[in-house]
């Protein structure tokens, strides 16, 4: 499935628009990566399907504080 292993994200439902207005089903998927991560209080690599704003926050913060946020708020 198209989830997002930390945040959560998933496709979105909306419509195709053609230039008639005439509206067809479609879905809005989110920019997954499949990424590994060392953790070096572990001395592993995880690899996680996470999404690209998933991505930018642990580089932002490092992978063990995102790791015990989600884990701390249940997201996990």
């Amino acid at each position: 499935m198209r989830v997002c292993d930390l945040t959560g994200k998933k496709a979105l439902k909306g419509n195709n628009v053609s230039h008639s207005n005439a509206k067809t089903k479609r879905r809005f998927y989110p920019n997954l990566q499949d990424k590994k991560f060392f953790i070096p209080e572990d001395g592993q690599w995880i690899t996680l399907r996470v999404s690209t704003k998933a991505i930018k926050t642990i580089s932002k913060k490092g992978i063990t504080k995102v790791l015990n946020d989600f884990v701390k708020y249940g997201k996990i």
